[in-house]
């Protein structure tokens, strides 16, 4: 009987942090909450979004504003710069299969209000990118080993830094919605910011970090992709 009671304890108490996890809400519900968020973010910014067909009817290039959905992923990419191009020694090509080290400087902001979380759409949660009004900058890009097998990509982080991907959310995996964008840009070796590859995403919590996959919420991403040695 004593048992008993001490799993109805465990039991009650399990329940009532999972409910405080998301405050009450089914997985369903949040995966709506975020695909309102996400629709609340493209109209708050005038994104125009296209389908894979248009994409790749114009040859795979974005125009301003412009933002290609990926159905299966559910990431929506806008591509600033494919990469350089014309420079010796600095022109970018698609990566073929094979195993590469990828630089990347990034910004990760919130496209959904999270009170539980402690933050609102628009927050900077990370970042090591350069922004307009900002005097900080970490000093050293993310570093990760890039596979590509086909139509298969993984990446893992090799380095660790202050305020660095795999040290803030705990894993060296490097979220899959980063990713998608090799199969259309062109990484190179530049230290021009105007040639490197850069993209725009929104990311949804599936394809994100492990912390936006666990606690259910979507990130909109600025990336650049260049190589390493």
């Amino acid at each position: 009987m004593k048992k008993i009671k001490f799993l109805v304890v465990v039991i009650g108490v399990l329940s009532c942090v999972l409910q405080s996890c998301n405050n009450g809400k089914t997985y369903a519900e949040m995966k709506e909450d975020e695909a309102d968020a996400i629709n609340a973010w493209i109209l708050s910014h005038d994104y125009k979004v296209i389908s894979e067909k248009d994409f790749y009817a114009q040859d795979t290039i974005t125009h301003e504003n412009e933002y290609v959905l990926f159905e299966e992923s559910g990431v929506y990419m806008n591509i600033m710069c494919k990469g350089p191009e014309g420079e010796d020694g600095e022109e970018g090509e698609i990566l073929q299969d094979g195993s590469y080290e990828i630089l990347s400087r990034f910004v990760e902001v919130a496209v959904q209000s999270r009170d539980d979380l402690g933050f609102l759409a628009g927050d900077t949660l990370l970042l090591n990118m350069q922004l307009t009004g900002s005097s900080t900058i970490e000093l050293f890009p993310e570093e990760y080993k890039l596979t590509i097998s086909g139509t298969s990509y993984s990446a893992s982080f090799t380095k660790a830094h202050s305020n660095s991907m795999s040290q803030t959310y705990g894993t060296t995996s490097v979220p899959s919605g980063w990713l998608v964008p090799f199969k259309y840009i062109k990484p190179g070796r530049t230290q021009s910011s105007a040639k490197v590859a850069r993209v725009r995403l929104i990311v949804p919590h599936g394809q994100g970090t492990s912390t936006a996959s666990q606690r259910v919420y979507p990130c909109f991403y600025e990336i650049t992709y260049n190589l390493g040695k």
